[in-house]
């Protein structure tokens, strides 16, 4: 597509979507949140992309809100010419993903950037990263990336970070778990590489049931946590993906989804 600036490509079971709008830092316009979207969708519907990555071009990973567009919203409200925002769907379309996401955050990110690292299950950065959640210092709040940032991080870390705007470094990230961990920039391909290969030797159904699980026990009772847990482990050992991983372990070979991508 011409003049597209967030690409995606499916290669070996990895769909690799890369934000390449280094210009404006990756900022979350109009056409960018509209063909990341799109591209996310895409990813999720592809039966050969076991793996997503999301990533960027630059030195920026995301800088959060086109400012300057939003400005032109803003002066538009009152004749009701605003347009919709196009963040929420991708939010959601990857924290609810069956398939395993994982942030190469190749720079820092600011805002709306750090709700799309909260929306992948495991994320790494470039050291030399800086991050904040800076919309109070603008006069507005952390609305919709609050929604992931408070569950990922907790109620203290989120309070901080949303009322003091600061800046913290890729290490700091590390210890409150917005990331899981943080690499020199030459090393950041090294870095996801490492979680991407263990994924994909997981089987794809069990993995998307892996990820459910840790999405839906922190809302549920003790009791009700075991029972539901029990049911859902009855369904799996009974699946013919189990079936197929433990011959394949008696057998000592790889099983048929680790072999579909050699």
């Amino acid at each position: 597509m011409s003049g597209e600036i967030v690409h995606l490509l499916v290669e070996k079971g990895v769909a690799t979507i890369t934000l390449d709008s280094p210009s404006n830092r990756n900022a979350l316009s109009r056409q960018l949140t509209s063909e990341l979207d799109a591209h996310v969708q895409t990813a999720l519907a592809d039966e050969g992309a076991r793996v997503i990555v999301l990533t960027g071009t630059g030195t920026v990973f995301c800088s959060g809100a086109d400012l300057k567009e939003q400005r032109v919203a803003n002066e538009s409200q009152a004749t009701g010419q605003i347009g919709p925002g196009g963040l929420v769907p991708i939010l959601k379309a990857l924290w609810r993903s069956p398939k395993p996401v994982i942030g190469r955050i190749n720079g820092s990110a600011r805002a709306g950037g750090l709700g799309l690292i909260a929306a992948c299950d495991i994320a790494v950065a470039a050291d030399s990263a800086t991050f904040a959640v800076s919309e109070v210092r603008i006069g507005v709040i952390p609305a919709i990336i609050s929604v992931l940032l408070v569950r990922k991080l907790g109620e203290a870390r989120s309070m901080e970070l949303f009322l003091t705007g600061e800046v913290f470094s890729a290490q700091r990230a590390a210890e409150i778990g917005l990331l899981n961990g943080c690499a020199p920039a030459d090393g950041l391909d090294a870095a996801a590489g490492q979680y991407v290969s263990a994924i994909l030797k997981g089987a794809p159904g069990a993995l998307g049931g892996a990820k459910q699980l840790v999405r839906d026990i922190p809302g549920m009772a003790m009791d009700a946590a075991f029972d539901e847990m029990a049911a859902r482990s009855a369904v799996f050992f009974a699946s013919a993906e189990a079936r197929e991983g433990m011959t394949a372990f008696a057998e000592k070979r790889a099983p048929a989804w680790q072999e579909a991508l050699l």
